[in-house]
């Protein structure tokens, strides 16, 4: 048994009435790491973490998960994971506290673990205050922080995170981001599905990227920027003329194509040094430049690159 792999896909595929949702994805989770899944809506990755939470059964292939075979002991595995959705799983017409005794019960803890373990959770998602207020007053932030509070009742090693800071202000997913890197400090393993490509950057260890039900790319943030390609050069100038005159300029320099929208040119460089040659061109053209800026690949630049974004 690899002791190395929080997760182990090999070949695995799912067809829906003819359609091939996921076509032979193989990868692995390493224990210890935030694991990112991207791809448009669409490209098949709900369907691969259904998959690998035994939600769906895969048409081919196999998955395990520290080490077991997650079809022929699913009830093992679902008890080393923690599965937090896009949309809260607590029941609204009552209490945090209570949600919390009621799921820790249904874990299997006694009343007096369960109000413990329902303490513990309130007191690290900073929920005392409003425990014993209906889920139905809560602001998205603390119902995100209470429904991953209730998938960690069991103190998994294994975590997934399906976008769970969809719809959240930028101050409370920074909250969230924080407590997703506290509980990796603890030891858990994350799988994180997110919208968010700053997310994915800020947070992930490496990231498979999927469209149309296939492994695109993997790796970390780093090495997929790097493949679609270097530094770009952004110069703002004054007016449109001297745009122009700037645009044939740095054509004939760096002998590549630079876009040019309104007063705005972007140009790829080979390499940052180039960025002198082509001020001291900009200024014996007496090409007044308003601002510049060099800026390196985004996981947005990785996004578009390696999906097509057509379902």
């Amino acid at each position: 048994m690899d002791q190395e792999y929080a997760i182990e896909i090999d070949n695995l595929s799912k067809v829906f009435s003819g359609q091939t949702a996921v076509d032979d994805i193989s990868l692995k989770v390493k224990k210890g790491e935030v694991f990112g899944l991207l791809g448009p809506n669409g490209a098949g990755k709900t369907t691969t973490l259904r998959m690998i939470t035994t939600l769906l059964k895969p048409t081919s292939g196999s998955i395990k998960i520290f080490g077991y075979d997650t079809q022929k002991n699913d009830k093992l595995v679902r008890s080393m994971f923690g599965l937090t959705g896009q949309y809260a799983s607590v029941d609204e017409d009552i209490s945090a506290r209570e949600n919390l005794m009621i799921f820790s019960r249904l874990n299997g803890l006694s009343r007096s673990a369960a109000k413990k373990r329902t303490d513990e959770l309130l007191a690290e998602f900073a929920l005392q205050a409003s425990a014993d207020k209906a889920i139905s007053n809560f602001s998205g932030g603390m119902r995100r922080r209470l429904d991953l509070a209730v998938s960690l009742i069991s103190r998994p090693t294994l975590i997934f995170l399906d976008e769970p800071t969809t719809g959240l202000d930028p101050r409370t997913r920074t909250q969230m981001w924080d407590t997703i890197r506290s509980l990796v400090q603890q030891g858990s393993t994350i799988v994180l599905t997110t919208q968010y490509l700053e997310e994915a950057d800020e947070l992930a260890d490496r990231i498979a990227v999927i469209d149309h039900g296939k492994l695109v790319s993997i790796g970390a943030p780093a090495e997929l920027k790097a493949q679609v390609g270097g530094a770009k050069l952004r110069l703002e100038l004054l007016n449109d003329a001297d745009a122009q005159k700037a645009t044939s300029l740095l054509d004939d320099f760096l002998k590549s194509k630079v876009q040019t929208k309104k007063q705005i040119l972007t140009a790829p460089l080979d390499d940052t040094k180039q960025v002198t040659g082509i001020l001291n061109r900009l200024e014996e053209a007496a090409i007044d430049i308003v601002n510049l800026s060099v800026e390196q690949p985004s996981m947005d630049d990785v996004f578009f690159a390696l999906t097509t974004g057509k379902n």
